[in-house]
């Protein structure tokens, strides 16, 4: 894999030409920036950015005003290949917070096509309805020890609009849940995005996060996408690596609350 060139591949059609993530969002390009404006309730932020020095200070100002004059909190999603070098220290300067880094890393969708099947006794089952999005909610909180609310919005809308463009998954020992993860499938682009992945304390380290990772690969390869993205954390990032992820760059979240 021609890791600059997959990259620029991820900035021209994820992050340029990005499309939005609900019926009721859209995607505006404004000067040197391109951002999302969610919803009722939903994301906001800037996808990408093409800044240079002397204009940096400026269009960081625009979307404060911007996003304030409709009340949202927002996000600038920085790269770590973005321009100016110094935009991270600019945007804290003009009152964002970063959240903690992550790693964008890529694999080939047919470098994960292996026979990973799920430890014994349990079974990957795809969610489709509100019964199966509670299961996946319950073992998002009990592997990540936080409420699933968010999540449990973000499903049931998802899978209410665009059900062809989301593959969620959650497994199952008997009839209680063990792990989760889910995949967005954007349409004209190249790029599967894995996200969630979370493993119930007692069934990590057995299997299911490969597991969950070689059947969304499948997936992915019957409906034509060649690449799976991760926005990997610390945590999993070096998991990732050994399965034969390349990390492409680092992303920092930086947020601003009006």
């Amino acid at each position: 894999m021609d890791h600059a060139a997959v990259l620029a591949l991820y900035d021209r059609e994820m992050r340029e030409g990005a499309r939005p993530e609900s019926s009721d969002a859209r995607i505006e390009r404004a000067g040197g920036v391109v951002r999302h404006v969610g919803g009722d309730g939903g994301w906001s932020g800037v996808l990408w950015s093409g800044l240079e020095a002397a204009d940096a200070d400026a269009a960081i100002a625009e979307q404060i005003a911007y996003f304030r004059g409709l009340g949202h909190e927002f996000e600038w999603k920085l790269y770590g290949h973005d321009r100016p070098a110094d935009l991270g220290r600019r945007l804290v300067a003009a009152g964002f917070a970063a959240d903690p880094e992550e790693t964008l890393m890529v694999s080939e969708t047919r470098e994960q096509l292996v026979d990973a099947a799920p430890p014994e006794g349990v079974r990957i089952v795809t969610v489709t309805d509100r019964a199966g999005v509670e299961l996946m909610v319950e073992a998002n909180e009990r592997a990540f020890g936080r409420d699933g609310s968010w999540l449990r919005d973000l499903l049931l809308a998802r899978l209410a609009s665009d059900p062809g463009e989301l593959v969620a998954l959650v497994a199952l020992a008997g009839d209680v849940p063990v792990s989760s993860a889910r995949m967005e499938l954007v349409p004209g682009t190249r790029f599967a995005g894995l996200w969630g992945g979370g493993t119930v304390d007692g069934w990590r380290g057995r299997g299911l996060y490969r597991a969950l990772i070689a059947h969304r690969a499948r997936i992915a390869a019957e409906r034509g996408y060649p690449y799976l993205q991760v926005d990997a954390s610390d945590q999993s990032r070096p998991i990732l690596g050994r399965l034969g992820f390349a990390a492409l760059t680092t992303t920092t979240p930086y947020v601003y609350a009006p």
